[in-house]
Parts: C-alpha cells; sequence; structure tokens
C-alpha cells in the first residue's frame, strides 16, 4: 500500500516511531506524520491508529484522527467558506479547507452557498472538490412513478434542463420541457416522479398533474390580471417564450388555465389580450 495512493480515504495505520512534534504512522520505508494535537493519549509503538490522509498547507502528506465532512468518492453538500482568484474554499471540517477551482463550478459560487460536489485527486496529486458530479450519483434510487421526492440543483443545461441529486445521491434531471420558475444551481426543489429511465435515473417535475395543476395555474393567472389592472396582453395564440417568461408555464399549461378561468366566466379572451370579465 502507497501511502499517496490512500490520499482523501480513512485508513488504520501502526505507529512506528514518536517525535516531539508528533507520531509517524506506516512502515519505516513509507510514513507519514500525525501532529501532536491529534495523538490520542497513551499510544505506543506499534498500535494502530484510524486517520485520514490529505495534505497539509505545504502540500505535504499528512495525517489527522479527524473525519472530514466528505471522503474520495463521496458526493455531499459543504458550505463556501470563501473565494479567491483561483476558485472557491470549502468547509469540509479540517484546518485546510477544500478547493473548489473555477473550472470545476457548474455555476458561480459565493460566500455561505451550499454547494454539492465530490471529492477528487486532480493530476498535481492534490485533493480537490468539483460540482461535476453526475457520474458519481447512484442510478439505484427507490423511488416509483409519482413519488415526490426532494433534491438539489447541481447543473443547468440548456439543451437537457435542470440535473438534480434527488437526495443528495441519486441520480436526476428535470427535462428542458418541464424546467420552469426559478431554477439555479444549488437550489433546492420538491418534485414528483415522472418516469424512472431504463438505467435507474428518474425523470422529474416540479409541477402536479395536469388536472391538479390546472386550478393553482388559473388562480396564478388570475391574480396577475388584477395586478396589473385587469388586462394582460395574451391570448393562446401568443408565442410559448412569451407565455413561460411571463408566467413561468407552458404555453399548454397557459391554455388549460385560461380555458378553466374563461368556462368559470371569470375572464374573457380577446383578439390581442385577456381581461377579467366584469361582473
Amino acid at each position: 500500500m502507497r501511502l499517496q495512493d490512500e490520499l482523501g480515504k480513512k485508513r488504520t495505520l501502526m505507529v512506528v516511531k514518536r517525535v516531539d512534534f508528533g507520531v509517524y504512522l506506516g512502515t519505516k520505508e513509507e510514513r507519514v506524520l500525525l501532529p501532536k494535537k491529534e495523538v490520542p493519549s497513551g499510544i505506543e509503538i506499534g498500535d494502530p491508529v484510524e486517520v485520514f490522509l490529505y495534505k497539509d498547507s505545504s502540500d505535504r502528506l499528512i495525517a489527522t484522527t479527524r473525519t472530514p465532512r466528505i471522503l474520495l468518492g463521496e458526493v455531499k453538500t459543504l458550505k463556501v467558506a470563501d473565494t479567491g482568484r483561483i476558485g472557491a474554499f470549502l468547509d469540509w471540517g479540517l484546518d485546510k479547507d477544500l478547493m473548489l477551482p473555477f473550472r470545476e463550478q457548474t455555476a458561480k459560487v459565493e460566500k455561505n452557498d451550499s454547494v454539492l460536489v465530490a471529492l477528487y485527486v486532480d493530476k498535481t496529486g492534490r485533493l480537490c472538490a468539483t460540482m461535476k458530479v453526475y457520474d458519481m450519483l447512484q442510478k439505484d434510487s427507490p423511488y416509483e412513478k409519482d413519488d415526490q421526492v426532494k433534491g438539489r440543483i447541481y447543473q443547468i443545461s440548456d439543451n437537457f434542463g435542470a440535473f438534480v441529486a434527488v437526495d443528495d445521491r441519486y441520480s436526476a434531471l428535470i427535462p428542458r420541457r418541464e424546467a420552469f420558475g426559478d431554477l439555479k444551481v444549488g437550489g433546492q426543489i420538491e418534485a414528483r416522479v415522472v418516469k424512472v429511465q431504463d438505467d435507474g435515473k428518474l425523470d422529474l417535475s416540479i409541477r402536479k398533474k395536469a388536472f391538479l395543476q390546472m386550478d393553482d395555474d388559473a388562480q396564478m393567472i388570475l391574480r396577475k390580471l388584477e395586478a396589473s389592472g385587469g388586462k394582460l396582453p395574451f391570448t393562446d395564440k401568443t408565442d410559448a417564450d412569451r407565455i413561460k417568461k411571463e408566467f413561468g408555464i407552458s404555453k399548454n399549461a397557459f391554455k388549460r388555465a385560461a380555458g378553466r378561468l374563461l368556462k368559470e366566466q371569470k375572464i374573457q379572451i380577446c383578439e390581442t389580450h385577456i381581461e377579467i370579465l366584469k361582473k
């Protein structure tokens, strides 16, 4: 076992030497320092110690008896402790913050943001974080169609939609056709499973089933009408992008909701606009 290959992992190592500033663990040929402040009381040469291996601020391999908030191969949510000119720094429970390079960010992050990340070893042999966790998420969720789930958005694609980690661990997507409202990286969402793909990934919708969502959409349109003086320049012929931008729903959803209001005689649909029907 090469100690460098155990970077980012918890391992049990033997005490091989005691010095004034701590103890060395490993073998006589390859060893790592456990600083004095971390050494368990009563430890003797030959005793086993469970430690986590990382690199200190001088880029030297070092051991700690503390367990960080994320290990190699895990996906966890960490808080941004600070930002700098080469990236962000995450609080992972150790003295030296964890680097999140700009190139590994799927969106700009700010101090105190909570971000979903994986831990990896970069080309220089250092531990870093990445927000590109797609390949790290599990595809064996216990959820089925129509189940309600909670998750965190970790990436947004103009082509595909919003990528979500359900329970911060399962792979899911809000497809572009369902990606309405204020969706942003780092945001937590509640959604409905609309499909379980053959490979186990989940397709989600943040909207209810159409017949249930229609009532909410109708009330939302009515509130917007009231706030705008009773009239809005939208009809069932309005461009879908304009409808999505104004109401945050699809054109079909708009037509269903407007149809509901029309049937209830709450609005009238004119050639160029809709307006509240005066009683």
